[in-house]
């Protein structure tokens, strides 16, 4: 289980530092392309999400890494799960179903580090 945690977990932080760091760093301009929803909502909402996305991916990895309150990573994991329902939610307001995939595979892989972490604690 700590291997399989180990895993999915790293592959799981490796896309959320990365979406969320463009998310922080990029401009509008940038964004559009890869983010059609980028102009209904506040710039300062997109930078906010793409910080909770990096802290959630640090989550994932930094306390179980270090033995400090290692129950973050089951924290950081359902908050995940929170943020991609609330990207789907977003999709489906837009009129845009077939872009949920992504979206539903990252709550299927939060969800199961939910589980894996648990367990592991």
């Amino acid at each position: 289980m700590i291997i399989a945690y180990w895993i999915v977990g790293a592959i799981l932080a490796l896309f959320y530092l990365y979406s969320g760091g463009i998310k922080v760093v990029r401009s509008p301009d940038q964004l559009r392309p890869m983010m059609g929803w980028i102009d209904t909502v506040p710039l300062g909402f997109v930078r906010i999400i793409g910080v909770l996305e990096v802290l959630g991916a640090l989550g994932l990895i930094l306390p179980p890494a270090t033995g400090i309150a290692a129950v973050l990573a089951s924290v950081s994991a359902v908050a995940l799960v929170l943020l991609q329902i609330g990207a789907i939610a977003l999709h489906l307001r837009r009129g845009e179903a077939r872009l949920i995939g992504l979206n539903v595979a990252l709550v299927a892989v939060a969800a199961v580090l939910v589980w894996l972490s648990t367990v592991w604690w």
